[in-house]
């Protein structure tokens, strides 16, 4: 049985927590230019969520 590879897992959280980071402040820098729905992947304006978390 092959041992795990801890260097390859703890990479990809690094990387995973970068590129978040960076969605992040991008996201900062859009509502800071005055952009309040920046739109999401499929080109739709992102709308919050009532109270309950349900859409709709």
């Amino acid at each position: 049985m092959a041992t795990p590879n801890y260097g390859y897992e703890k990479r990809q959280k690094e990387l995973a927590k970068k590129k978040k980071k960076e969605e992040k402040l991008k996201e900062k820098a859009q509502r800071k230019a005055g952009d309040p729905l920046p739109e999401d992947d499929m080109g739709a304006p992102s709308t919050p969520n009532d109270a309950s978390g349900q859409p709709g």
